[in-house]
């Protein structure tokens, strides 16, 4: 059970928090079965002050994640994402050995519209192993870390898009590989999505100030860096 959330970055303006796997920014119409606190509660609570979301991460997802403490802050620091002045950038394990490096620009689907949209993510492989534990059809495992920066925020659009490429994200079960997952969760104990919004950078709206923030790795993630070998 979460109690803390932990606190990256805090002004007059803005506070930063590293989301935990499996919570919800706020209730909403996609996930409208799921009656656990949300992180716009927990924050609240735990800074007994009003909070409001300025970006948005998948239930699943972990990492960086920018509130704004009053309404009227929020035009500002929207401009920045509307013309892609915020960099961020996430990490995730994935299935097989990803090229080295790529984009993928496959449309996404809006689930309102049904109609799809362009989308752009840029990736580059950092690491990769082989495990000697079979998973369906193969006699072992390779996984790779890849770090992607999305230029554009379609809903799941790195998930869809690493899909895409035959390289999902361990412990995506919407656009997976179930196997994996469950090699994972069988052999190691992980049950969360392995992606992550790992860092994010932008110059503050009201102060000019760099900002870059990088959201520490959780227990899953630093179990497997450990087993595969791995750092940044």
């Amino acid at each position: 059970m979460i109690t803390t959330i932990e606190i990256l970055f805090e002004d007059d303006y803005i506070i930063i928090v590293n989301k935990p796997n499996n919570v919800l920014i706020h209730y909403s119409h996609y996930a409208r079965n799921i009656k656990d606190a949300t992180l716009i509660d927990l924050l609240e609570n735990q800074i007994e002050k009003r909070v409001y979301p300025l970006h948005r991460l998948d239930r699943k997802t972990s990492g960086v994640i920018v509130f704004a403490k009053e309404k009227a802050f929020i035009p500002k620091f929207q401009e920045l994402f509307f013309n892609d002045e915020i960099q961020k950038t996430y990490l995730g394990i994935v299935r097989g050995f990803s090229p080295y490096n790529g984009k993928i620009d496959t449309p996404v689907k809006n689930p309102d519209t049904q109609k799809y949209k362009e989308a752009l993510t840029l990736f580059e492989t950092l690491n990769s192993y082989t495990l000697d534990i079979p998973v369906h059809p193969y006699e072992q495992s390779r996984y790779s870390l890849i770090k992607l920066i999305p230029k554009t925020g379609r809903m799941h659009q790195l998930r869809i898009h690493l899909n895409k490429i035959s390289h999902p994200l361990v412990g995506d079960y919407k656009y997976g590989d179930r196997f994996h997952n469950r090699n994972f969760e069988n052999n190691f104990d992980c049950h969360n999505l392995f992606l992550h919004a790992y860092q994010l950078s932008f110059t503050h709206p009201f102060s000019n100030e760099k900002i870059e923030i990088t959201a520490p790795l959780n227990s899953n993630w630093k179990k497997m860096f450990s087993v595969f070998g791995w750092s940044l």
